[in-house]
């Protein structure tokens, strides 16, 4: 089995918690003691598809719905092959957190998601500036817009944060989020 399937309920409560220390600075306590997280609710729209896709993914108390992570591996699929794979969570994660840290609830446009290593080949060739070892082929890295969001704001958010890697396209109109190394471009 890839390296991206190998996923646990165990893993997905690690990065939640991860998540949630990162965001806040502490793990969050709810009443009887056990932690609480930001809820994992995304509203999305692709731009090559045209799919919606609203999801709670995660729970408050760190619990991911198996069918929501299996919704959002497909919606967020190589567009070009139709091809899918378990997308990284803490990149899943970044996006959520993003969305909260501007007041959550926002539509967010996704671009890319999981590329195949022919889709990404392709835009290689057209010159679009698509990197040959690029986080969207191992599902790390996810492009998106806020239509109700500046695209500035959105990167100086994302790059708050401090969670992973944060690319700046404006003459494209997105911002690339993954969950590499905290860097910046």
């Amino acid at each position: 089995m890839s390296e991206l399937h190998r996923w646990s309920r165990r893993s997905f409560l690690k990065a939640s918690l991860a998540t949630a220390v990162i965001f806040f600075g502490r793990p969050l306590r709810s009443e009887g003691g056990t932690t609480g997280l930001p809820e994992g609710r995304l509203s999305l729209y692709h731009t090559h598809t045209r799919e919606r896709l609203e999801v709670v993914y995660r729970d408050r108390s760190g619990r991911y719905d198996d069918g929501a992570i299996d919704a959002l591996d497909y919606f967020l699929r190589c567009h070009y092959t139709q091809k899918v794979v378990r997308i990284d969570p803490r990149a899943i994660e970044f996006v959520n957190l993003v969305d909260r840290k501007l007041g959550g609830g926002h539509e967010i446009h996704v671009i890319s998601g999981y590329r195949s290593p022919e889709y990404n080949a392709l835009l290689i060739r057209e010159g679009r500036g698509a990197a040959k070892k690029s986080l969207h082929l191992q599902g790390k890295a996810i492009d998106i817009r806020i239509p109700a969001v500046g695209l500035d704001i959105l990167r100086q958010t994302a790059l708050s944060l401090e969670y992973g890697g944060v690319g700046y396209y404006p003459r494209s109109g997105f911002v690339h989020l993954d969950s590499g190394a905290v860097r910046f471009w």
